[in-house]
Order: C-alpha cells, then sequence, then structure tokens
C-alpha cells in the first residue's frame, strides 16, 4: 500500500450492530478510511471479556478483531499513526463539554438509549458518534503529550 495522502484523522468506535462482516466490504472499508486518513485511533474494546456476556453473539458477529487488524498492518504500511486507545466512558462523556452528566447512557439499561441530551451542556449526541469523537481526542491527546489538538 502506498503512502497514505489523507490529512484527517478519525476515531472509530466498534459496536454491536453496525459493522462490517463480509471480508472483501471490510478490506474496502478499512482501505478506505487508511487513504483519507493521516490518524487512525480505535477503542481497546475487549472482545474476549464481552464474548462472557449476554452480548456474546453480537460480539463474535461484528468481527472487531479482524477490523483492528486490518486497520493496523494497512495504516503501518501506509506511514500513519494508528493507535488504540483507552475507551472507557466514551459514550457517557460530552465530546463538546467533557462531562459525564446523569443524562449520559449508563450501565446495561443504557444500552438501549441510542441518542441522548447533555444536561450540562445542552448538547445533542448519538451514543456510536459521541463516543468516537471521544476516542478521537483522546487519541490526539496521546499524540500531544497530553494536550488536545481537536
Amino acid at each position: 500500500m502506498p503512502k497514505s495522502a489523507g490529512t484527517g484523522s478519525v476515531g472509530i468506535d466498534l459496536g454491536l450492530k453496525t459493522a462490517a462482516t463480509c471480508s472483501d466490504a471490510m478490506h474496502k472499508f478499512s482501505t478506505g478510511l487508511v487513504e483519507r486518513n493521516a490518524a487512525i485511533f480505535v477503542g481497546n474494546v475487549q472482545a474476549g471479556a464481552m464474548v462472557k456476556t449476554r452480548m456474546a453473539k453480537s460480539t463474535l458477529d461484528a468481527g472487531w478483531s479482524m477490523m483492528k487488524t486490518m486497520l493496523e498492518y494497512k495504516s503501518h504500511q501506509a506511514g500513519i499513526v494508528f493507535e488504540e486507545v483507552n475507551e472507557a466512558y466514551t459514550t457517557q462523556t460530552c465530546s463538546r463539554c467533557g462531562g459525564i452528566p446523569a443524562s449520559s447512557p449508563k450501565g446495561r439499561t443504557g444500552l438501549r438509549m441510542r441518542r441522548w441530551t447533555c444536561c450540562d451542556c445542552g448538547a445533542e449526541h448519538h451514543r456510536d458518534v459521541n463516543a468516537a469523537r471521544n476516542i478521537a481526542a483522546r487519541g490526539h491527546a496521546r499524540l500531544a503529550g497530553g494536550i488536545p489538538v481537536l
């Protein structure tokens, strides 16, 4: 794979419901991300721990490990940044104000909550998009030595 000409960056929240499962589709998706970006940040979700829960089938079907592996080797081949970052509380933390408001999704009951509004700053969020923004911000903070650059 040639060096990427991408200049953007992306945070990826690996989901249970919206992940590609066809190997060809995953190759195309991961190649496109590498071509368009200079940095890719992925949450460090532990599939092994998730398969011991009631979400085991969804976790195994999602193909998280395969997607992370493809992104990692393609990123290295293209000379772009690939980092796994701690994804703890990325769904609950407001990507605008940085707080963890009472209105954010929490625990197993919060898994059904797809959209929420931050009661601290009024920002409206889709849970997965919000998590991906927080993952990207954490990745940038690691690259910048603790100073978020988004």
